[in-house]
């Protein structure tokens, strides 16, 4: 991998700068292979179906008559738009009735259908394509296409050489209505800067952005909430900005409902949600930041944070959440990463649960834990008591280079009686089962407590899963004749490497799927 062709991301110019500074650019180029990935998992679908395919079966007519031409203008419109944009231009040619179709109707353009094999994983773009994209992208959204765009989705290109292209691009979707947006720039470099056009996009209901240098916005911030009055979700991916852009850009969206945030590692970044009474759904990932802050947010229903890390001197990031009384999602809290705070109190280790320390309105709850970290583990039953209507508890067992101690029964005993625990909690999943004396500890403790637990599923790390007496093991931690019982306790191995686990952006955001952390995938990083 010496040689620049032989990198997919990294440019010429970073290769060479990062071995002046005694770097290997091939690092480099693996770390941006998983940002990459991750990244994509974050974007929704394309907004029209590859696999449709515009054909008409033949029907024995004596009078040859075009059937398909027949139907209203209407509905060939809404054909039309199901299609990708290359077979949707091409309908022009099909007849005098066809012609006018394509430019009538809200475009509906992704630059993955362009690159085959893009879609289903199997191949990805290179700068060498990048001239021919940027030639069509031009082409239809500049020049053929009148407008309005329904939903416009680039991701394949290496924008660093076209910044010209780039500038027209985004400032055609904003004169012509661009409702739905997805812009990402293919690294190197990692600064190139997004047109300030962007903010003259009122239409905006959808947008994701990732992998740009945010500009400086061109009004005063008490003019911002006028910029994006429609936009109901947003996302921002590896994007280089400051605070001030972050709080800008969210005062200028009063109607935004889910709102997701990844990769965002600029050093003292602050996310505070004050006031946004429209909010549904927040996440934040694979993100280094100094405080996330949620207060009064009335009918915010889902709060995902993972993959958080610590700023580079190790303090702990808080997680501030006050006036969310319609929060019912939440995790994962990382005891050993997070100081949650609770209206105005502090959850360290031993605090004394009252109703101020509590959000009673969660019933599915997350929690990353280090079991072999003393200190992080004496944290976990104080973070659970502030949950005392949990229903279903999802637990992450993380691995730590640090061990301090492990934790018993007595610990557990000890720290007093758990409500959620006792009397609300009926499905557990235990993520990454290692057989740590404090995660089993832990887990006798839940089925001696547990009043309600009916389903407990136990997935075993894939480095203990050849213990042959481990299911025999773990069963003895059940009480016979104690409150769980009647509880079913699935074991299984892994069914993927042990890695961070991480979300899916589109799950979060479906209101439809009750319990996205049951989804979850680990990330296999390279």
């Amino acid at each position: 991998m010496g040689n620049q062709e032989q990198f997919l991301f990294v440019d010429a110019v970073t290769a060479a700068s990062a071995r002046r500074q005694g770097m290997d650019p091939r690092e480099l180029e693996l770390e941006t292979q998983v940002v990459m990935k991750y990244l994509y998992t974050t974007l929704p679908d394309a907004p029209a179906s590859a696999a449709a395919v515009l054909s008409a079966l033949p029907v024995p007519d004596p009078s040859g008559a075009d059937r398909l031409s027949a139907l209203p203008a209407t509905l060939l419109r809404d054909i039309v738009s199901r299609l990708p944009t290359k077979d949707a231009a091409r309908t022009a040619v099909l007849s005098r009735r066809w012609r006018p179709v394509w430019r009538d109707t809200p475009l509906a353009f992704a630059d993955a259908h362009l690159v085959p094999g893009f879609l289903d994983g199997s191949r990805q773009p290179t700068r060498a394509d990048t001239p021919d994209l940027v030639a069509v992208v031009s082409r239809v959204l500049v020049t053929l296409h009148p407008g309005p765009f329904r939903a416009v989705h680039l991701a394949c290109c290496y924008m660093g050489a076209h910044p010209s292209h780039l500038a027209r691009w985004v400032q055609a979707l904003a004169n012509k209505g661009v409702q739905d947006l997805v812009l990402v720039n293919r690294p190197w470099p990692r600064d190139m800067l997004l047109p300030a056009a962007i903010f003259a996009a009122a239409t905006l209901t959808r947008l994701y952005l990732g992998l740009w240098k945010f500009p400086d916005p061109p009004v005063r911030p008490r003019s911002a909430a006028a910029l994006f009055p429609n936009l109901r979700e947003l996302v921002l991916s590896s994007m280089d900005m400051e605070n001030r852009h972050l709080d800008f850009i969210l005062a200028a969206c009063p109607a935004l409902e889910k709102l997701g945030i990844q990769g965002i590692r600029n050093e003292g970044t602050r996310v505070r949600l004050v006031g946004h009474h429209r909010l549904r759904c927040v996440q934040i990932s694979a993100s280094v930041t100094e405080s996330i802050a949620v207060v009064d947010a009335p009918i915010l229903e889902r709060f995902f944070i993972t993959l958080s890390m610590k700023p580079d001197d190790g303090s702990f990031v808080r997680v501030k959440i006050a006036n969310t009384p319609n929060l019912r999602i939440l995790g994962h809290l990382k005891p050993g990463t997070h100081m949650l705070e609770i209206n105005n109190t502090v959850i360290n280790a031993g605090v004394k649960a009252s109703p101020s320390t509590m959000v009673p309105s969660v019933k599915i709850l997350g929690l990353a834990v280090c079991f072999g970290v003393r200190n992080d583990a004496k944290k976990l039953p104080s973070f659970l008591k502030c949950f005392p209507n949990v229903e279903t508890l999802h637990i992450l067992s993380e691995e730590s280079d640090e061990v301090a101690g492990e934790l018993d029964l007595k610990f557990w005993q000890e720290a007093g009686p758990i409500e959620s625990i006792q009397s609300s909690i009926k499905a557990m999943t235990f993520r990454q089962f290692r057989m740590g004396q404090s995660e089993i500890s832990f887990l006798k403790f839940v089925f001696q407590s547990a009043q309600v637990l009916k389903n407990a599923r136990i997935s075993v790390s894939r480095g203990c899963a050849t213990s042959p007496d481990l299911v025999s093991k773990v069963k003895t931690l059940i009480p016979d004749n104690g409150p769980s019982n009647s509880c079913h306790v699935l074991f299984c191995e892994s069914s993927t490497p042990d890695g961070p686990v991480v979300g899916n952006f589109q799950r979060g955001f479906d209101f439809s799927v009750p319990d996205p952390f049951a989804g979850e995938v680990v990330l296999n990083v390279p």
